[in-house]
C-alpha cells in the first residue's frame, strides 16, 4: 500500500444499527452496538451514533476542524432504517455538507457516504416472534472491504487538511 500523508486522519461516523445481526429490542438491558471490523490500516476515530440521520453538520465540521483529512458517514440502507427517515436525512445532510465544504475551499470530496444493511426488518421479525432473515455474510464482508478501500484511496488522493496545520487559536471559531 502507498504511504499515507503525515497528517492523515480519518473520522468515521457509523450508525449503531447497520451491519449488525438482528436482536429483540428492549428498553432495558440493551447490548452495546456491535460494529463491523473494517481492519483499518491507519488510526481511525470511529464514532458510533444511534442513527446517522441524527448526525448534525457541526459534528462533521468539527471533525475536519480537529484535523481529519477524510470524514466518512456510514448509514443503514434507506429501506431498512430503524428510524424510517434517518438514512434519507443523512443523505440530504451529506449533500449539504459537501456543498459547504466546496464553498469554503476544503473540498466536498473529503466527505464520503456509504450504506450497509440495516437491522430494522430483522429486529421487527424477532420482536413479532418470526425468524429473522439472515444477511449474506460474504456480501457484507465484501461491502466492508470496499468501503475501507475507498476511504483509504480518498485519503491518499487528498492533499493534507489545511486546518490540521493551523494553531488552535487560529482555527474556525478559535474555540476548542
Amino acid at each position: 500500500m502507498d504511504t499515507l500523508p503525515e497528517q492523515a486522519a480519518i473520522t468515521v461516523f457509523l450508525c449503531a444499527n447497520c451491519a449488525r445481526p438482528g436482536q429483540v429490542p428492549t428498553s432495558s438491558g440493551r447490548t452495546r452496538p456491535v460494529v463491523p471490523n473494517f481492519e483499518w490500516t491507519c488510526p481511525v476515530e470511529q464514532i458510533v451514533v444511534p442513527c446517522a440521520g441524527r448526525l448534525q453538520p457541526e459534528n462533521v465540521l468539527k471533525a475536519f476542524e480537529k484535523g481529519s483529512s477524510v470524514v466518512s458517514v456510514i448509514a443503514c440502507q434507506e429501506d431498512n432504517c430503524h428510524y424510517i427517515e434517518g438514512s434519507r436525512r443523512c443523505t440530504l445532510r451529506v449533500d449539504y455538507l459537501r456543498s459547504l465544504l466546496d464553498e469554503i475551499g476544503l473540498g466536498g470530496d473529503r466527505l464520503l457516504s456509504f450504506s450497509l444493511p440495516g437491522s430494522a426488518s430483522q429486529d421487527l421479525a424477532l420482536t413479532s416472534g418470526l425468524p429473522a432473515i439472515k444477511t449474506a455474510q460474504d456480501s457484507l464482508a465484501t461491502q466492508i472491504i470496499l468501503i475501507r478501500d475507498q476511504v483509504m484511496a480518498t485519503l491518499q488522493s487528498c492533499p493534507p487538511n489545511p486546518m490540521a496545520q493551523m494553531p488552535a487559536e487560529a482555527s474556525v471559531g478559535g474555540v476548542e
